[in-house]
């Protein structure tokens, strides 16, 4: 890297252990560093934002375990090359996160080297411009005038003393159209950040148009190659299972910690297949990210086309809805991460929603296999525990135990990123937040207020 070309950006702040911290093993050290990159280069380069800004809020409220080391390790953007690296360790080479057009940033393994994948074109520019087209396909013709009554209920969402969160962008749909819109500093209209978990939703919509297309069907065991030797009884969990969060595999956390992928840049291919059974197929809801990774990888198996697979959410989905700022993250070798590493804005992210509120239709024309939403949103299986929304095929059921109208489903990912729709109301909410651990934004309180205020 030509030092002559490098903006060099030594985000370093002083330790703040005044309290003894828990040293973290090499390992720990380095996903630390990737989580740092990772998130810088996205920030800067998929979302126009600066070092700065990423740090103050991306960078804090983190996994405790990380967060103080994040703060402490240098890091360095090289603007030309569009790429973050952070050193962690004398011994080894720094974490490196690059940008790839139309994927968004991606890690390079521990100790490895960027590595590009095929399907290049020129780097857009950062961050693209409006699509001057109108709404819904573009930006154009949005005027936005909510009453007095929604102001105030959107206005308390920014509220960090109403909302126990840090929200970064709330959109307002009614029948369409976009009625009330609203960003923090920093934020805007074409500016993405981390959906997290919302990705699962975005997943569960690719496999719907799959479906359409005649290449998998949910019922049959999910056509995963690395569970084909004869003998393995993973080989019989169906995709529908997986969708469902019921594959009933295992791993070495709770279910929803995916860090050597997420941010040790280990690819899905090399931990995600691996996890054994430790409950019959379709008898225990587990909520786990392995669960989507793995159907997405029998996505990829079943178009048994690379070229078909690193397009398809752009050709078949994005492109068609306008969701012209959302890339698919995809690891070093070339499977999308398609349980959290997406990054999207309020606007697209409100499209989505709108597509799952006609049933897959968009503009007059059928995107989705008639039916797919309402499997997305009905329960079938075992449920998650206690009195919290249910679990449909990667949606999340609310009703009048939430405080919601019956019907009402959403997508929902870490930090705070919601997207609400509300049939009956014929509403979609879509909520952005860089929250911190622990101060959780109380999401169908805030949909409720914004109904009652289209009252």
């Amino acid at each position: 890297m030509s030092t002559s070309l490098l903006a060099a950006l030594l985000l370093a702040s002083p330790a703040t252990a005044q309290q003894p911290r828990r040293e973290l093993t090499p390992h720990q050290r380095a996903i630390a560093a990737g989580y740092k990159a990772l998130m810088l280069c996205e920030g800067q380069f998929g979302g126009g934002r600066t070092p700065e800004q990423v740090a103050a809020l991306e960078l804090t409220g983190i996994y405790p375990e990380y967060e103080a080391l994040v703060a402490e390790l240098p890091a360095a953007s090289d603007w030309q090359d569009r790429s973050v690296s952070v050193p962690f360790a004398p011994n080894m080479p720094p974490r490196l996160a690059y940008w790839v057009p139309r994927f968004g940033c991606s890690l390079a393994p521990i100790g490895g080297k960027r590595v590009l994948p095929p399907l290049l074109h020129p780097n857009p520019s950062i961050p693209l411009p409006a699509d001057s087209r109108p709404w819904p396909i573009g930006d154009a013709g949005i005027a936005p005038k909510p009453s007095k009554t929604l102001s105030a209920a959107i206005a308390a969402a920014f509220d960090p003393a109403v909302s126990k969160g840090r929200t970064t962008g709330v959109v307002v749909l009614r029948d369409g159209k976009l009625i009330a819109e609203r960003y923090a500093e920093g934020f805007g209209p074409l500016v993405s950040n981390r959906t997290w978990s919302v990705a699962k939703s975005i997943a569960g919509t690719l496999i719907g148009i799959a479906v359409a297309d005649g290449k998998l069907d949910p019922m049959k065991p999910a056509p995963v190659p690395e569970w084909r030797t004869p003998g393995d009884p993973r080989g019989a969990i169906t995709l529908d299972q997986l969708l469902r969060m019921a594959s009933g595999l295992g791993s070495d956390t709770a279910g929803n910690r995916t860090d050597a992928i997420y941010f040790g840049g280990t690819s899905v291919t090399e931990q995600a297949v691996d996890w054994p059974l430790v409950a019959p197929p379709g008898t225990t809801f587990r909520y786990a990210n392995n669960d989507t990774l793995l159907a997405v990888r029998a996505f990829r198996s079943a178009l048994a086309d690379d070229n078909a697979y690193t397009g398809y959410p752009g050709d078949r989905l994005f492109r068609p809805l306008g969701m012209d700022h959302t890339t698919t993250g995809i690891d070093w070798q070339q499977n999308f991460v398609l349980s959290s590493q997406v990054w999207s804005t309020a606007r697209d992210l409100a499209r989505l929603g709108e597509l799952w509120r006609n049933d897959g239709v968009w503009q007059g024309k059928r995107l989705l296999p008639e039916g797919w939403v309402k499997y997305m949103t009905t329960p079938s299986g075992p449920q998650p525990a206690g009195d919290g929304p249910g679990y449909g095929a990667t949606l999340w059921l609310f009703g009048p135990k939430q405080g919601l109208p019956e019907g009402s489903y959403a997508a929902q990912g870490n930090r705070g990123q919601y997207i609400f729709v509300i049939p009956s109301a014929k509403l979609v909410v879509v909520r952005r937040g860089e929250d911190p651990a622990g101060n959780a934004f109380e999401a169908p309180r805030f949909v409720a207020e914004v109904l009652k205020a289209l009252e």
